[in-house]
């Protein structure tokens, strides 16, 4: 198997983009990918997206987009995992190259969320919970989030302030991220008397329904220095996928992400590192109580210690563990299908050193991750700079 690296990164910004189209997006996406690596054409694109044919009528979308920006004749696919469809076809992307299979990809991520009313949205979402279990039961997204969070404050005993630093920390970087949605930030006061949307979950816990757009080129490691026009190379460490039940009541433990743990150790073991090597981390913020719980299952806090973590100040781009660096699902957004290709474009940033007045002094390794569901499907990424 041959390394990957990442030798190109495009977006477009994150927000109620009512002027764009799903092919438009993609094609800003990609072509701004494309024009950072140097490339005019690839073996192979994958596209990660969740809703296209739900929420837009549009399915064979990677094909779609392979027309749109001048690739015809290229293989191309659409990936769907849920929330986590970025990093799905992210790791689709990595095995192509990894396998010898293909030597230019492209990984793009594309969603659009606003052109339907909020019920619409909200039920396109629920496709991938469990439809006779949960959904026929009325449980949304985040109903299922309200409910891990309120038995997280009783068996830790945390109150719903001790999740305030997590949105506070994504707004704050979210202001130095020229692509986000909510460029602005918020006191602990303004998180703790947020309207409730399902108790205890309010507002501030919560990301935003949007659009938006995300690509990477990917090629071997020992060609990257042919591309990226100079650019620091980017070594893809590890790539790793784990499952656990779709529906939260059938898990072992609803508190433990139990495919966050699986992914995220499987990675350390290839990457040859453990958390301690971990400079920052792009978790998963779509509400506050999954940040706790991921930083909890990838060995960053002890169980029902997360909030802690937060609370300490860690979190911050001067802590010991920066997180949502450049504002995470919560200000950035989260166009879900898309998500996690954002994830891993600003990884590749901080490791360029590309990231503006967000980036951070020592970043050599970053992690990403991306959940699906209510963490049914995770995949966590290790990214290296190579000097």
């Amino acid at each position: 198997m041959r390394d990957v690296a990442i030798v190109g990164i495009g977006q477009t910004p994150v927000g109620e983009l009512w002027d764009k189209s799903l092919r438009h997006l993609g094609h800003d996406a990609i072509v701004a990918a494309m024009q950072d690596a140097g490339i005019e054409t690839a073996d192979a694109l994958y596209v990660g997206n969740m809703l296209s044919g739900e929420l837009g009528g549009q399915e064979h979308l990677a094909t779609l987009l392979a027309d749109f920006v001048g690739l015809r004749g290229i293989e191309a696919a659409k990936i769907e995992a849920a929330c986590a469809s970025g990093a799905a076809a992210m790791r689709v992307g990595i095995m192509a190259v990894a396998s010898g299979m293909a030597d230019v990809v492209i990984v793009a991520g594309v969603e659009k969320m606003t052109d339907t009313l909020p019920h619409e949205t909200t039920a396109g979402l629920a496709l991938a919970a469990d439809q006779e279990y949960e959904v026929a039961e009325g449980a949304t997204f985040l109903a299922l989030n309200a409910m891990l969070m309120r038995r997280y404050m009783y068996e830790y005993r945390v109150p719903h302030s001790a999740f305030a630093p997590f949105p506070v920390n994504a707004h704050k970087n979210a202001q130095g991220n020229p692509n986000a949605m909510f460029p602005m930030a918020i006191s602990v006061e303004r998180y703790i008397n947020a309207p409730v949307v399902a108790p205890p979950i309010n507002v501030m816990d919560s990301s935003p329904i949007c659009d938006g757009a995300a690509a990477v080129v990917l090629v071997p490691a020992d060609r990257a220095k042919e591309y990226g026009q100079g650019k620091r190379i980017v070594r893809v460490a590890a790539s790793v996928s784990a499952t656990d039940t779709l529906a939260v009541h059938d898990r072992r433990d609803p508190l433990f992400l139990e495919a966050a743990y699986l992914s995220s150790h499987r990675a350390y073991t290839l990457a040859g590192l453990t958390p301690k090597d971990i400079d920052f981390f792009e978790l998963h913020d779509a509400f506050s109580i999954m940040s706790v719980l991921s930083l909890e299952a990838c060995g960053f806090a002890p169980r029902g210690q997360g909030t802690a973590l937060g609370e300490s100040g860690a979190i911050a781009l001067d802590g010991e563990l920066p997180i949502t660096t450049m504002g995470g699902l919560k200000a950035r957004g989260h166009p879900v299908g898309a998500t996690g290709i954002y994830q891993i474009v600003e990884v590749v940033q901080q490791l360029r050193g590309e990231a503006g007045t967000n980036q951070l002094k020592h970043a050599h390794v970053g992690m990403a991750q991306n959940i699906g569901g209510s963490g049914a499907t995770i995949i966590t990424h290790i990214l290296v700079g190579e000097d």
